[in-house]
């Protein structure tokens, strides 16, 4: 147990927010409830989607940001399936971090989750990240002693990187933070929103593909998780999404999505205390899509950069993980081979903030020597198998058990492969009901050297 005295902010990724909307939860989902979730957020999708020329502000449309999602958490065509926050939030509690009690005789705490709209601009949300820690860290100092001169450390997943980083470089938060801890953040953006910003969500999902399509549109958020690097193929090379015409896309929102880029790149090169504060954990050996083609109307995604497949967390590529100033190779980057969606709840992930928050050699509990390349699917619709690809990186044969479980954490099948010479085996999984399902990929044995890998699919009815 630690005595800390620094003054701990979490912050969810996209969709990792629960919404209430003229009091009545909206975006919720719990155990065992990602179709409902899903199909009760569709009741509210007109109401939702947000108004032309809207840029960093709030519509006033009466959504709430309530608390972070508990539990597995999916918008097929938004982002990527994503797990709950009470992993990350139990073992900060188990440091001695704790939030306030609503009780005129309770000491202030200092474990602050803070919910936001996800489906509105980072700079808007930075600015309101200050105006949520300034007077919850005056409460922590006001207890005097040791506790006057407390600074704030950041932990976030995903756009919640973003996020913070807005709030540091823009909006005074630089002055009293002490740490920047992210989790799976897209530096640089992601080809994944590309692809979903272009193509839309697919018309299958119920009766609101089209209108979950003009919901993801009009976000600014979406525009500000597209690629900052050269990604579309282009007859010279690859292109910005800036140098070239995108189907179904406004200009002026494109560009707004790569001026938020270069404005946190400026401001961070421009303050050097930037990269000494900043602890980046990425997710490494991936599958990923990293470039993009133009097929007519449509984008193509592809797990290459030119020639080369770099990998990263199934949803952000390694070549956007990180800041344009740190290369891919720096040993300022944490890399952890897991994805997206669960590496925040991933055992080595949580001893890296453990020593970090607490500059002590906190020794990895998952050490393993050999990484997997996992892929699945975000979606398939009832009927349809579900396909796992594994490869090991070191080429080597090894036992591998895939296990997959339903959202009560239910093994509902499980399966032994051995992958061989660096090549893909493929395991079909058939009959799958709808609902969500967790994939887990694993050594056969505790002493196995594999790094497990954990993953998520939605399966639609």
């Amino acid at each position: 147990m630690t005595n800390p005295t620094d003054f701990v902010v979490v912050l969810p990724g996209i969709l990792g927010s629960t919404l209430r909307y003229r009091g009545k939860l909206v975006w919720a989902p719990s155990a065992g409830s990602a179709l409902r979730a899903i199909r009760t957020f569709g009741h509210s999708i007109r109401d939702l989607q947000l108004p032309d020329g809207l840029g960093d502000e709030h519509p006033g449309d009466g959504v709430e940001p309530v608390g972070l999602m508990p539990d597995l958490h999916v918008l097929p065509g938004i982002w990527t399936p994503i797990k709950g926050y009470d992993r990350v939030l139990n073992r900060l509690r188990s440091l001695g971090y704790r939030e306030s009690v609503n009780h005129p005789d309770a000491p202030p705490g200092n474990l602050l989750p803070i919910a936001y709209d996800w489906r509105l601009s980072n700079r808007y949300n930075g600015r309101r990240l200050a105006r949520l820690i300034e007077p919850a860290l005056e409460s922590w100092r006001g207890q005097g002693g040791s506790y006057a001169d407390a600074m704030v450390t950041l932990v976030c997943h995903s756009m919640g990187g973003l996020i913070a980083r807005w709030y540091i470089e823009c909006c005074g938060g630089a002055e009293t933070t002490h740490k920047l801890i992210t989790i799976g953040t897209p530096y640089r953006g992601s080809a994944k929103a590309l692809g979903q910003l272009v193509n839309g969500s697919h018309k299958g999902i119920g009766r609101f593909g089209v209108s979950l399509t003009d919901l993801i549109r009009s976000m600014p958020s979406m525009y500000q998780l597209l690629p900052e690097y050269a990604c579309l193929e282009h007859p010279d090379g690859l292109a910005k999404t800036t140098e070239t015409a995108l189907p179904e896309l406004t200009t002026a929102k494109i560009d707004d999505g790569m001026r938020f880029h270069t404005q946190l790149a400026e401001a961070e090169i421009g303050r050097s205390a930037s990269l000494s504060t900043t602890h980046a954990i990425i997710g490494i050996h991936q599958p990923t899509a990293t470039t993009a083609r133009l097929s007519g109307s449509r984008i193509e995604l592809m797990d290459t950069y030119r020639t080369d497949e770099l990998h990263g967390d199934a949803t952000v590529p390694i070549v956007a993980a990180s800041r344009p100033d740190v290369p891919m190779n720096s040993p300022l980057l944490r890399r952890v081979p897991d994805q997206h969606g669960n590496l925040h709840r991933n055992t080595a992930v949580l001893d890296e903030i453990h020593g970090i928050l607490t500059a002590s050699p906190i020794v990895i509990r998952a050490p393993r020597t050999t990484a997997l390349h996992v892929g699945t699917p975000d979606l398939l619709f009832a009927g349809e198998p579900l396909p796992i690809h594994v490869a090991t990186t070191d080429g080597n044969a090894h036992l591998i058990r895939i296990t997959v479980s339903d959202e009560n954490h239910k093994v509902v099948d499980a399966r032994v492969t051995r992958p061989t010479d660096g090549t893909t085996t493929t395991t079909l999984i058939e009959d799958l009901p709808p609902g969500a399902y967790t994939i887990d990929v694993a050594g056969l044995t505790p002493s196995s050297p594999i790094a497990p890998v954990s993953t998520n699919t939605l399966i639609w009815s």
